[in-house]
Protein backbone atom coordinates (compact mmCIF):
# COMPACT_ATOMS: atom_id res chain seq x y z
CA UNK A 1 0.00 0.00 0.00
CA UNK A 2 2.60 2.37 1.02
CA UNK A 3 4.68 1.85 -2.29
CA UNK A 4 1.47 2.39 -4.61
CA UNK A 5 1.02 5.23 -2.55
CA UNK A 6 4.07 6.56 -2.87
CA UNK A 7 4.08 5.99 -6.76
CA UNK A 8 0.60 8.17 -6.73
CA UNK A 9 2.48 10.99 -4.95
CA UNK A 10 5.68 10.74 -7.33
CA UNK A 11 3.02 10.82 -10.36
CA UNK A 12 1.37 13.81 -8.64
CA UNK A 13 4.77 15.81 -8.15
CA UNK A 14 5.72 15.06 -12.23
CA UNK A 15 2.05 16.09 -13.45
CA UNK A 16 2.50 19.30 -10.92
CA UNK A 17 5.85 20.54 -12.07
CA UNK A 18 4.72 19.53 -15.92
CA UNK A 19 1.77 21.77 -15.09
CA UNK A 20 3.69 24.63 -13.37
CA UNK A 21 6.40 24.98 -16.45
CA UNK A 22 3.62 25.32 -18.58
CA UNK A 23 1.90 27.66 -17.13
CA UNK A 24 5.16 29.88 -16.46
CA UNK A 25 6.08 29.78 -20.01
CA UNK A 26 2.46 30.98 -20.95
CA UNK A 27 2.61 33.93 -18.37
CA UNK A 28 6.15 34.61 -19.84
CA UNK A 29 4.64 34.80 -23.47
CA UNK A 30 2.05 37.13 -22.15
CA UNK A 31 4.34 39.88 -20.50
CA UNK A 32 7.10 39.47 -22.81
CA UNK A 33 6.43 42.55 -24.96
CA UNK A 34 6.60 42.36 -29.02
CA UNK A 35 9.51 42.34 -30.79
CA UNK A 36 9.98 45.92 -32.14
CA UNK A 37 10.89 46.97 -35.10
CA UNK A 38 13.78 47.38 -36.61
CA UNK A 39 14.85 47.83 -40.03
CA UNK A 40 17.65 49.79 -42.30
CA UNK A 41 17.04 50.42 -45.70
CA UNK A 42 19.88 51.65 -48.34
CA UNK A 43 20.20 54.10 -51.32
CA UNK A 44 19.83 54.64 -54.09
CA UNK A 45 16.77 52.95 -54.68
CA UNK A 46 15.21 50.70 -57.20
CA UNK A 47 13.33 53.09 -59.52
CA UNK A 48 9.64 51.08 -59.27
CA UNK A 49 6.16 52.19 -60.11
CA UNK A 50 4.75 52.99 -56.41
CA UNK A 51 1.14 53.53 -57.72
CA UNK A 52 -0.25 49.94 -55.72
CA UNK A 53 1.38 51.84 -52.25
CA UNK A 54 -1.58 54.98 -52.77
CA UNK A 55 -4.28 53.04 -54.35
CA UNK A 56 -3.94 49.37 -53.21
CA UNK A 57 -7.61 48.41 -53.31
CA UNK A 58 -7.37 49.70 -57.08
CA UNK A 59 -8.56 46.99 -59.48
CA UNK A 60 -7.30 48.28 -62.41
CA UNK A 61 -3.86 47.53 -63.49
CA UNK A 62 -0.95 50.56 -63.55
CA UNK A 63 0.01 50.98 -67.13
CA UNK A 64 3.03 53.34 -66.85
CA UNK A 65 6.69 52.11 -68.14
CA UNK A 66 8.33 51.07 -64.73
CA UNK A 67 8.67 48.31 -63.22
CA UNK A 68 6.02 46.68 -61.10
CA UNK A 69 5.31 44.50 -57.78
CA UNK A 70 8.89 45.52 -56.79
CA UNK A 71 9.78 46.00 -53.33
CA UNK A 72 12.15 48.44 -53.17
CA UNK A 73 13.98 50.76 -50.17
CA UNK A 74 11.53 53.89 -51.19
CA UNK A 75 8.62 50.98 -51.36
CA UNK A 76 9.23 50.60 -47.78
CA UNK A 77 9.84 53.69 -46.86
CA UNK A 78 6.41 55.14 -48.42
CA UNK A 79 4.59 52.10 -46.98
CA UNK A 80 5.99 53.18 -43.14
CA UNK A 81 5.12 56.77 -43.37
CA UNK A 82 1.78 55.57 -45.00
CA UNK A 83 1.08 54.11 -41.94
CA UNK A 84 -0.07 56.86 -39.67
CA UNK A 85 -3.16 56.38 -37.91
CA UNK A 86 -3.25 59.75 -35.54
CA UNK A 87 0.39 61.85 -36.03
CA UNK A 88 3.18 62.21 -38.14
CA UNK A 89 6.16 64.84 -37.07
CA UNK A 90 8.47 65.76 -39.68
CA UNK A 91 11.94 67.42 -39.61
CA UNK A 92 13.79 67.61 -42.84
CA UNK A 93 16.16 69.70 -43.87
CA UNK A 94 14.95 69.70 -48.13
CA UNK A 95 11.37 68.30 -49.03
CA UNK A 96 11.07 68.14 -53.05
CA UNK A 97 10.03 64.25 -53.46
CA UNK A 98 6.61 64.53 -55.53
CA UNK A 99 5.75 60.58 -54.37
CA UNK A 100 6.53 61.87 -50.25
CA UNK A 101 4.99 64.30 -51.26
CA UNK A 102 1.67 62.58 -51.85
CA UNK A 103 2.32 60.51 -49.07
CA UNK A 104 1.80 63.21 -46.95
CA UNK A 105 -1.45 64.93 -48.49
CA UNK A 106 -2.83 61.12 -48.29
CA UNK A 107 -2.52 61.28 -44.65
CA UNK A 108 -3.87 64.83 -44.12
CA UNK A 109 -7.10 63.68 -46.37
CA UNK A 110 -7.52 61.02 -43.91
CA UNK A 111 -6.95 63.36 -40.67
CA UNK A 112 -4.30 62.85 -39.53
CA UNK A 113 -2.12 65.85 -37.65
CA UNK A 114 0.95 66.60 -39.55
CA UNK A 115 3.68 69.25 -38.13
CA UNK A 116 6.14 69.50 -40.68
CA UNK A 117 9.56 71.42 -39.17
CA UNK A 118 11.98 72.63 -42.42
CA UNK A 119 14.70 74.78 -43.28
CA UNK A 120 13.68 78.44 -43.91
CA UNK A 121 16.22 78.78 -47.01
CA UNK A 122 15.45 75.28 -48.87
CA UNK A 123 11.90 75.82 -48.67
CA UNK A 124 11.46 78.85 -50.91
CA UNK A 125 13.71 76.65 -53.60
CA UNK A 126 11.62 76.19 -56.84
CA UNK A 127 10.59 72.57 -56.75
CA UNK A 128 10.05 72.34 -53.20
CA UNK A 129 7.09 71.02 -51.53
CA UNK A 130 6.58 73.08 -48.81
CA UNK A 131 4.30 75.42 -50.70
CA UNK A 132 2.42 72.36 -51.57
CA UNK A 133 1.64 71.36 -47.76
CA UNK A 134 1.28 74.89 -46.91
CA UNK A 135 -1.66 75.24 -49.22
CA UNK A 136 -3.28 71.97 -48.58
CA UNK A 137 -3.42 73.61 -44.78
CA UNK A 138 -0.36 71.05 -42.99
CA UNK A 139 1.12 73.15 -40.66
CA UNK A 140 4.68 74.14 -41.10
CA UNK A 141 7.69 75.70 -39.40
CA UNK A 142 10.41 77.06 -40.53
CA UNK A 143 13.23 77.07 -38.42
CA UNK A 144 14.68 81.05 -37.78
CA UNK A 145 17.89 80.17 -36.51
CA UNK A 146 21.15 81.40 -38.47
CA UNK A 147 22.36 77.84 -39.39
CA UNK A 148 20.44 75.40 -41.17
CA UNK A 149 17.69 73.07 -39.87
CA UNK A 150 19.84 70.15 -41.55
CA UNK A 151 17.99 67.10 -39.63
CA UNK A 152 16.18 64.24 -41.43
CA UNK A 153 13.73 62.66 -39.54
CA UNK A 154 9.63 61.85 -39.03
CA UNK A 155 7.62 60.13 -36.19
CA UNK A 156 4.68 58.51 -36.96
CA UNK A 157 1.90 57.90 -34.13
CA UNK A 158 4.38 58.60 -31.35
CA UNK A 159 5.69 55.32 -31.60
CA UNK A 160 8.07 54.84 -34.74
CA UNK A 161 11.11 56.80 -35.97
CA UNK A 162 12.41 57.19 -39.39
CA UNK A 163 15.81 58.62 -39.70
CA UNK A 164 18.95 58.43 -41.22
CA UNK A 165 20.92 60.85 -43.53
CA UNK A 166 18.31 61.01 -46.59
CA UNK A 167 16.45 64.33 -47.64
CA UNK A 168 13.20 64.08 -48.66
CA UNK A 169 14.37 64.70 -52.61
CA UNK A 170 14.58 62.64 -56.05
CA UNK A 171 18.30 63.03 -55.71
CA UNK A 172 18.71 61.05 -52.43
CA UNK A 173 16.44 58.43 -53.81
CA UNK A 174 17.30 57.41 -56.85
CA UNK A 175 21.15 58.95 -57.33
CA UNK A 176 22.76 59.40 -53.71
CA UNK A 177 24.77 56.85 -51.45
CA UNK A 178 21.72 57.43 -48.38
CA UNK A 179 21.29 55.46 -45.48
CA UNK A 180 17.59 55.52 -43.60
CA UNK A 181 16.90 53.48 -39.99
CA UNK A 182 12.95 52.59 -39.19
CA UNK A 183 12.54 51.47 -34.87
CA UNK A 184 9.93 51.04 -32.48
CA UNK A 185 12.88 51.36 -30.12
CA UNK A 186 11.35 53.44 -27.12
CA UNK A 187 14.89 54.76 -26.22
CA UNK A 188 15.46 55.89 -29.77
CA UNK A 189 11.85 57.26 -30.59
CA UNK A 190 11.83 59.49 -27.12
CA UNK A 191 14.68 61.72 -27.75
CA UNK A 192 13.45 62.66 -31.44
CA UNK A 193 10.44 63.33 -29.72
CA UNK A 194 11.84 65.40 -27.38
CA UNK A 195 13.74 67.06 -29.45
CA UNK A 196 10.68 67.88 -32.29
CA UNK A 197 9.01 69.35 -29.14
CA UNK A 198 11.73 71.65 -28.26
CA UNK A 199 12.61 73.11 -31.85
CA UNK A 200 8.47 73.08 -32.91
CA UNK A 201 8.56 75.78 -29.52
CA UNK A 202 11.31 77.18 -30.48
CA UNK A 203 9.98 77.92 -33.80
CA UNK A 204 6.51 79.18 -33.16
CA UNK A 205 6.10 82.88 -35.39
CA UNK A 206 2.91 84.10 -32.85
CA UNK A 207 6.24 84.31 -30.33
CA UNK A 208 8.50 86.50 -33.04
CA UNK A 209 5.16 88.38 -34.71
CA UNK A 210 2.68 88.14 -32.17
CA UNK A 211 0.40 90.99 -33.26
CA UNK A 212 0.99 89.72 -36.95
CA UNK A 213 0.78 86.52 -37.34
CA UNK A 214 -1.40 86.25 -40.19
CA UNK A 215 1.61 88.00 -42.48
CA UNK A 216 4.36 85.89 -41.37
CA UNK A 217 5.36 83.72 -43.91
CA UNK A 218 6.65 81.12 -41.16
CA UNK A 219 3.22 79.69 -40.49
Amino acid sequence: MSVMWAVKVVGLGVVAVSLSAELLGWLLRRLRPGRSLNEVLFFPSEVACVEHIFTPSSTHACCCSLPHGVETSFSHLLRHILSASSTLDLCVFAFSNMDLSRAVLALHSRSVTIRVLTDKHYAAITGSQIGVLRKAGICVRCDVGSVHMHHKFAVVDGRLLITGSLNWTLTAVQSNMENILVTEEPDLVQPFIKEFHRLWARNDPAQYHPSNDHKNPLT
